[in-house]
């Protein structure tokens, strides 16, 4: 009997690295940050160990830092002083994401900047639209995520990702850019954005919880799969320049099926509830980080994502982990 010895290309390391499908580039990777409204502010998010939230002088310290250690992508996520219930301040020309763009541009003129689009964060009730009754209006909606992406275009942002999910609103974005000159803006859609456990220590982060109810009316059930491709495509056909899954550990299919649907790169987002259960599993050492979180991440590139948001991104720089 002819035995078959795949084991042969397993032998030491340099061979692994030889035949390995997956390779994973860390210029693949967006570093996030929290950047808030004020002065002097510098404040650890409890339930997000490593992670902060800013003020802009802060801010840019922090990107500077990570931009000499070769981070050159960061999404920014904007917590403004003061939330009403149109959400004011996510469209404001100087609110606090269109303030932290113009600083970091200024400085940096080489770090491509991603700024989410979305009302929960400015929202005094934390959904992410318009509130009548209790029920979130979508096509209402849609004028001020317009807006507010219109406004990080003003500032100099080079993308925008509408994280709402709100039907039509990649449509409506795509819209207001092109008639206003900025037809060479991209846009990274939360495309497949379901509802998730996975995302309370971003609410922690970001002050983002809802006073009433939750988001299941307008982001995707965890029990479905074929809507997520109903989700990918409409917003590809609407101008989506790039489409993303979240969350992503628990969404691999989720990725594979995006990127074997899409004539577009797909993005992952290594979500907040990932992040902290690493660093929780590590600090009680019951695992080693770096392979964990290197393991982790081959997974969501291996599934199919061309990039990934992810908590990690400035460990990963700082420890040389890929």
């Amino acid at each position: 009997m002819e035995i078959y010895r795949p084991r042969r290309i397993r032998e030491n390391q340099i061979i692994r690295d030889l035949v390995s499908e997956t390779v994973v580039d860390k210029k693949k990777f967006i570093m996030p940050h929290f950047v808030e409204e004020g002065e002097n502010i510098r404040t650890e998010i409890n339930s997000m160990e490593g992670i902060e939230r800013c003020s802009i002088e802060n801010f840019l310290i922090d990107v500077e830092s990570d931009y000499k250690l070769g981070i050159k992508s960061i999404i920014i996520f904007g917590i403004p002083k003061e939330k009403d219930s149109q959400g004011t301040g996510a469209y404001a020309d100087n609110g606090i994401v269109q303030e932290a763009v113009r600083a970091v541009k200024v400085k940096f003129s080489d770090i491509f900047v991603i700024t989410d689009v979305c009302m929960c964060e400015y929202t005094d009730h934390g959904h992410c639209g318009i509130i009548d009754d209790k029920t979130v209006l979508n096509d209402p909606t849609l004028d001020l995520l317009a807006k507010t992406a219109l406004s990080h275009a003003k500032a100099g942002v080079d993308m925008v990702a509408p994280s709402d999910m709100m039907d039509g609103r990649v449509g409506a974005i795509r819209q207001i850019l092109d008639d206003n000159g900025f037809e060479n803006l991209g846009i990274m859609a939360y495309s497949a954005k379901y509802s998730s456990a996975f995302y309370g220590p971003f609410r922690d982060a970001a002050g983002s919880a809802p006073s009433f109810g939750d988001r299941r009316s307008y982001q995707m059930d965890y029990r479905n799969s074929l809507e997520a491709k109903k989700e990918v495509m409409l917003d590809i056909n609407e101008g989506a320049d790039i489409v993303m899954v979240k969350p992503a550990l628990s969404y691999l299919d989720i990725i594979k099926t995006t990127k074997e649907i899409s004539d577009v790169p797909v993005c992952a987002y290594n979500v907040s509830g990932e992040y902290t259960m690493v660093k929780i599993m590590a600090k009680n050492g019951y695992v080693d980080e770096e392979s964990f979180v290197k393991e982790i991440l081959t997974s969501i590139f291996r599934a199919g994502a061309d990039m990934i948001i992810s908590y990690h991104t400035r460990d990963i720089f700082k420890n040389n982990w890929f």
